[in-house]
């Protein structure tokens, strides 16, 4: 079978349980002992595993079957968790990790067996007494070598075989075929039943034929059928390969069999064979549902007596996963495409609004029309957004591992803590977030905290924290980054700027903290000491600010020195369509994005004064330093110089910025087109759009200009 078509299947879904594998084993580094991670960390692996071996990847699954050996283990009670097997279980996460990598760019696992993790894989479970594995081995080889071996009815209802089964039996024999009896297991959560008995028939048929079943086939595609059904099967070669085949099937939880007799058909079924499935079941787990399209091997649920028996805390608590038909995966191109259209008629509809405008009197009806349009434009435009917003919580929720990792090899210990995992934002803006976070991230913990024998003469806690928090306010989203590490030196900054000319001494000196704070950002500005793995090359904070920049956000920096640092990331929740302020300047109409305004004033001539050459406004106390757009523009101003000024107050972060504009001209909800490479060095436009007369308006971006 191709399996190719199912490729970015198995991608987004090995990264899902690649993820909650990482989360699961930092969860059992602070607490060993517990079943439900444990049990937890068996079922991600299983089931990569599975997904491994069903698309082809034989060393992907060989490792993820090393690392399921280990936990069955674990889980069983044969071994203990220590400090090594966690750093092993790390380093196999990596190696998975990789092969997906690989697999992404080139639909191949590649060549590299990591023969070493799996030989420490082996290691620790050879840890736990040769003797008592030899006896286990030769306990779990009895019981499988009856089974698959021996002539038995057991895997056979009983029920008698019509004259055509029996035909097709004694075909099959006269041409020296095999008979094997087969009872298939389906999972307790399957939906879709009689999906996965269609799909367990046509893996069967691929090298052997099925003589009968039972309950009948009918039966069985109409779903009249509990948790198994019963085969008989012919077949050239040995059974071993059938059931693994039948095992290989989504939503499956066991199949078992063997030689057919069928001189013992009608009698009792042997209660010991019977058993049989019941003693799988109780090292089995349960499985989320996996899709049709790739198939997982997935072993049986547990018994109903085990269930109910509250040995575990929280053991009845079920899944936090999404009910299954609750959510689709979509690809990003449709919903862009989806966008587009909206886009395209948010156009149409300003269009007939211009239009409407310009009719005159006996435009009362076309208004009203008008009026539910933008009604029905507004709701389809938020629906949209809302499918396209997905939870930070998928980029977020790497941090902790690699906070971990930097907390052994620096040997400095510390923690994360992480809240509003659940913010949503624009999937575009989540795909690109990652990398700025992570780059603050590890500047707190490498350049933000203490060594811990400082922080202990500080009075501080011997490990050091750092906050990721993330919040809605109104329509940005705020994500900050803090540490209660040693803040940032000013003064040190102030003097690797005069050391590398960036400023002379008298303009470092005259420039207030925030300004020196900023040079941060600069290209290859950094103050650290010496250069290391994690940071030090000057090739951070320069990627943070650009990234946010080009998500049309902004990033600001508060330090004390001795308490700690706080990044704030401010970024919008969409990137398509905006709420705009349009404005003339010098005949030309523009847009500026309404996130980013905070008032619009009339300032006269006379209140303007200036500051070190440069025009500010008193505004209720705030001195606010004007700018004067028809110069930034380089366009001659139609406002008459001696009326009042138009100046709209434009934020970011905690600065202001009057912008002189020459008259307004309303609110409106503006499609925001990407210029692309055409005006790329124009740095304070952002963008463009197309109003309802069919005009070009360009979009001013306030946090450039201020």
């Amino acid at each position: 079978m191709d399996v190719s078509q199912y490729l970015d299947i198995f991608l987004d879904e090995s990264k899902e349980h690649l993820q909650n594998l990482n989360t699961s084993v930092l969860n059992l580094e602070q607490d060993a002992e517990n079943p439900e991670t444990i049990g937890e960390i068996f079922r991600s692996a299983h089931t990569l595993k599975g997904m491994a071996g069903t698309m082809g990847f034989k060393r992907m699954q060989t490792l993820t079957h090393d690392m399921e050996n280990v936990f069955s283990e674990v889980r069983d009670g044969n071994l203990k968790i220590n400090a090594g097997m966690i750093d092993v279980l790390f380093r196999c996460l990596d190696a998975l990790e990789e092969y997906v990598s690989i697999i992404q760019e080139t639909s191949d696992e590649g060549d590299n067996d990591n023969e070493p993790i799996i030989k420490e894989l082996n290691d620790i479970l050879a840890s736990k007494g040769s003797e008592d594995a030899a006896a286990k081995e030769e306990t779990a080889a009895k019981p499988a070598a009856a089974e698959n071996t021996a002539a038995s009815t057991s895997f056979w209802s009983g029920r008698e075989l019509t004259e055509e089964e029996q035909k097709s039996m004694e075909d099959a024999m006269m041409a020296n075929k095999k008979i094997y009896a087969v009872t298939v297991y389906v999972e307790e959560n399957c939906l879709l039943k009689a999906a996965r008995a269609f799909l367990v028939f046509k893996a069967i048929e691929e090298n052997s034929e099925i003589i009968a079943a039972d309950p009948s086939t009918q039966d069985i595609e109409d779903e009249k059928f509990d948790l198994q059904f019963s085969l008989i099967i012919s077949s050239e070669g040995e059974l071993e390969p059938v059931l693994t085949a039948i095992k290989g099937v989504s939503e499956i939880a066991d199949a078992k069999g063997g030689l057919f007799d069928a001189d013992s058909i009608g009698e009792s079924v042997d209660s010991t064979e019977t058993a049989a499935p019941e003693e799988k079941q109780e090292e089995a787990v349960t499985e989320a549902v996996a899709p049709v399209t790739a198939p997982v091997t997935i072993e049986a649920p547990k018994k109903a007596e085990e269930k109910k028996a509250p040995a575990k805390t929280g053991g009845e608590k079920k899944s936090g996963k999404p009910a299954v038909g609750r959510s689709v995966r979509v690809d990003i191109e449709k919903l862009d495409s989806l966008m587009n259209l909206v886009s395209e008629l948010i156009i149409a509809k300003n269009s007939l609004v211009s239009g409407a405008t310009n009719a005159g009197e006996n435009s009362g009806a076309l208004h009203d029309q008008i009026e539910y349009l933008e009604s029905v434009t507004t709701n389809l435009h938020e629906s949209v957004m809302k499918v396209r917003m997905v939870p930070i919580e998928s980029v977020v929720s790497k941090f902790p591992r690699m906070i971990r990792d930097i907390s052994k090899q620096l040997n400095k210990p510390m923690e994360l803590f992480m809240s509003g995992e659940e913010t949503e934002l624009d999937r575009t803006v989540v795909d690109e977030i990652g990398d700025p976070l992570m780059h603050m991230l590890r500047n707190s913990a490498d350049h933000g905290l203490e060594m811990p024998d400082v922080r202990i003469a500080r009075g501080k806690p011997e490990s050091g924290s750092i906050y990721l928090d993330a919040y809605q306010d109104g329509n940005n989203v705020v994500i900050e980054v803090r540490d209660d590490g040693n803040g940032i030196d000013v003064n040190a900054v102030r003097e690797k700027a005069i050391e590398r000319g960036v400023m002379t001494e008298e303009q470092a000196n005259n420039a207030d903290d925030s300004d020196i704070i900023n040079l941060l950002f600069l290209p290859s500005f950094s103050t650290a000491k010496k250069v290391s793995d994690l940071s030090g090359r000057g090739v951070g904070l320069d990627v943070v600010k650009s990234k946010i920049e080009a998500l049309s956000g902004e990033v600001d920096v508060k330090t004390k020195l001795g308490e700690g640092t706080t990044f704030t990331i401010r970024l919008p929740l969409t990137l398509a369509i905006i709420q705009a302020l349009m404005v003339v300047v010098g005949g030309e109409k523009y847009a500026i994005a309404l996130s980013g305004i905070t008032t619009i004033e009339n300032i006269e001539p006379s209140e303007v004064k200036t500051v070190q050459s440069k025009e500010v406004i008193n505004l209720r106390g705030n001195v606010i330093p004007l700018v004067r757009l028809d110069e930034v523009l380089d366009i001659e101003s139609t406002r008459d110089p001696a009326s009042s000024m138009v100046v709209v107050i434009a934020k970011k972060g905690e600065k202001l910025a009057g912008l002189v504009v020459d008259e307004l001209i309303g609110q409106q909800e503006i499609v925001i087109k990407s210029l692309g490479k055409y005006i790329n060095k124009c740095k304070f436009i952002s963008g463009a759009t197309i109003l309802g007369d069919g005009e070009i308006a360009l979009i001013i971006d306030t946090n450039a200009l201020i």
